[in-house]
């Protein structure tokens, strides 16, 4: 295979994070030697994420085997799961923003017919549902553990506890229609067709689509991590993935 010099678009304090965080997770291990210092593996990490290399590329770019290089990412993902903000964390920084933004993402997924349960109707293809919380400028503040395709995200936000957290903490949500029926604290446009609103329904859905769009912003920022975009792993790794780039992106926003 050949190997040909490549950037990873990430801020130096990403690296030195997850360097520190990788450090000590030796020390506690007792871990005397590895193939890779803590420096190697943090960027292996990164390449990974954000760039989506497969293992078989970090292997022949960092000089390891593929199942060397699998076992440093799934140690580096954990470790950083493991220090992803909890919903309670994200509702009180949430507390002191005017409003919040709710909405739901499908991480796509490679999936045949036969597996209903991945499969969104709204997108009309296989995926992981994870919902996003953003702040009013679409910041991402939050991301859930991803959910099959087929959960619809009114469901998917009461089963994380979003629609009873934002309702106990009297916070303000905009959202779309698929959160009908979520409480009063989450608002979402007129019901109807477009033309059987009237113009003051119109003008209030045009105004409450200004708002909402900014989530995507947030939506954006996840997959901008590309092996997001489409994740080609187990699906029960994939909230520990979701996890660890929240993780990475609170740590270089702040």
């Amino acid at each position: 295979m050949l190997v040909h010099p490549s950037g990873v678009d990430v801020s130096s304090s990403v690296l030195r994070f997850l360097t520190q965080q990788l450090r000590r997770h030796r020390r506690t291990l007792g871990s005397r030697w590895r193939r890779l210092s803590v420096g190697r593996q943090a960027l292996l990490t990164l390449a990974r994420l954000r760039v989506g290399h497969t293992y078989a590329q970090l292997a022949s770019g960092f000089g390891v085997g593929t199942t060397t290089a699998h076992r440093y990412v799934a140690e580096a993902v954990e470790l950083l799961a493991a220090l992803a903000p909890g919903l309670a964390d994200a509702v009180r920084t949430a507390s002191v923003k005017a409003y919040l933004i709710l909405d739901g993402a499908l991480l796509r997924i490679d999936r045949i017919a036969a597996d209903r349960p991945f499969y969104s109707g709204k997108h009309k293809r296989h995926g992981m549902n994870v919902q996003v919380i953003a702040d009013p400028f679409g910041r991402l503040l939050w991301a859930s553990p991803a959910l099959p395709g087929a959960v619809h995200d009114v469901r998917a936000a009461r089963e994380h506890g979003i629609v009873g957290a934002l309702a106990e903490a009297g916070i303000t949500c905009w959202a779309d229609k698929g959160y009908r029926g979520a409480g009063s604290t989450v608002r979402i446009p007129c019901w109807g067709r477009w033309e059987a609103l009237s113009a003051g329904q119109q003008a209030v859905n045009r105004s409450h689509a200004k708002i909402r769009a900014l989530v995507e912003r947030a939506v954006a920022t996840l997959k901008s991590w590309r092996l997001l975009r489409k994740p080609r792993c187990s699906t029960t790794r994939i909230t520990s993935i979701v996890q660890a780039v929240l993780t990475l992106h609170l740590t270089s926003s702040e």
